[in-house]
């Protein structure tokens, strides 16, 4: 593999996790050669393998602390903004037709070095593409370029949208707080929905463990589910009149010990040790029909937040399958896991059980 070509792709992390992202993909690819641009940006050089590769191996392995992949096709001095929109047509030209559609997202990692900023960048390079016949979204094509100012100049990304992860500049993801909104944990879970393509249920029910004050159970019920929500805490007035929200003012363990229910997703938001989380999310299987989905945020420590992770999904494994893991940008210290009940499992509880 010495010969093969050398590819560039631009990762982006929390700022706090680069150690954690690098022990990550050096455990999937060892001789990688990791190269720290900005606070929450990297360039990663790979040979043999491509952003396809790359984005698979992301998704599957999974590797929960990288949240956004572009390929770097140009890195550019602090020269301007016509050096930069220039070199930004010509990637696109590369790969794209006249008349086809592009995300472009534009962002910055640390402090602009430059006398202009993420803004000021898009409408350049925007302005620039549609004067050569192309369409310039901020999402929805599939194809997106990305252009970086960060501490060694101006980088420029190709990706597809599902290779990307993310379809936010650098998966920096922004929600508007509706009025109606309970707490700020709720955008975690939107964050989740919005930007991944696991199918979430619409209908059925549903177990919000730890649900006080409720932002959880909101979300859940604007999405048509009925909702259990566990908490011996109180919910917010509006979710109290909701014919379809049944607040269990108990402990988790009592009711899961106690319920003859079966639900079709459970979500857990707790704020306990990870390891205690993942148990808990095994006792919840007993109460979950098949193929159901369980959606769980591991609360990360300081020391070796990737091993923490590791142990995490191992300790899942056994009851479910895991679908994704990956630090969202609303997660902050976190990770967000999503499983599904592994279908020959709940068979073997459904038989087990006549």
């Amino acid at each position: 593999m010495s010969g093969a070509p050398e590819t560039t792709i631009l990762i982006s992390f929390a700022e706090d996790y680069f150690a954690a992202m690098s022990r990550e993909l050096r455990r999937e690819l060892p001789a990688l050669s990791i190269e720290r641009l900005g606070p929450d940006l990297a360039g990663v050089a790979l040979k043999g393998i491509g952003i396809a590769e790359l984005s698979g191996i992301v998704r599957d392995a999974p590797v929960a602390f990288v949240k956004h992949l572009s390929e770097e096709v140009s890195r550019l001095p602090f020269d301007g903004l016509p050096a930069v929109t220039a070199a930004a047509v010509a990637a696109t030209g590369s790969r794209l037709r006249q008349g086809d559609e592009v995300a472009l997202q534009c962002w910055v990692s640390g402090k602009a070095r430059t006398d202009f900023g993420s803004s000021a960048l898009f409408e350049a390079i925007m302005k620039a593409h549609t004067a050569e016949g192309f369409v310039v979204r901020r999402s929805g094509p599939e194809a997106i370029l990305s252009a970086c100012i960060h501490d060694k100049g101006i980088s420029l990304g190709l990706a597809t949208d599902r290779q990307a992860l993310s379809n936010w500049p650098g998966g920096r993801v922004r929600l508007a707080r509706p009025e109606n909104s309970v707490s700020r944990a709720e955008f975690k879970l939107e964050e989740l929905i919005a930007t991944t393509d696991i199918d979430f249920p619409r209908r059925g029910k549903a177990v919000d463990l730890g649900a006080s004050p409720g932002g959880w159970t909101r979300i859940l019920r604007e999405r048509g589910l009925e909702v259990w929500s566990i908490d011996p805490g109180d919910l917010a007035p509006p979710l109290l009149k909701d014919p379809l929200v049944h607040h269990e003012r108990t402990t988790t363990g009592s009711f899961l010990h106690s319920t003859s229910l079966r639900f079709d997703l459970a979500t857990n938001d707790m704020r306990m040790p990870p390891m205690l989380s993942c148990e808990t999310m095994l006792e919840v299987a007993r109460v979950l029909n098949q193929d159901a989905l369980a959606v769980v945020t591991l609360k990360l420590g300081k020391n070796s937040p990737e091993r923490t992770v590791r142990s995490c999904l191992s300790l899942l494994s056994r009851r479910y399958d895991v679908l994704l893991a990956r630090q969202l940008h609303h997660n902050r210290h976190e990770v967000s896991v999503v499983a599904r009940l592994a279908a020959a499992r709940s068979r073997r509880r459904s038989e087990a059980s006549r």
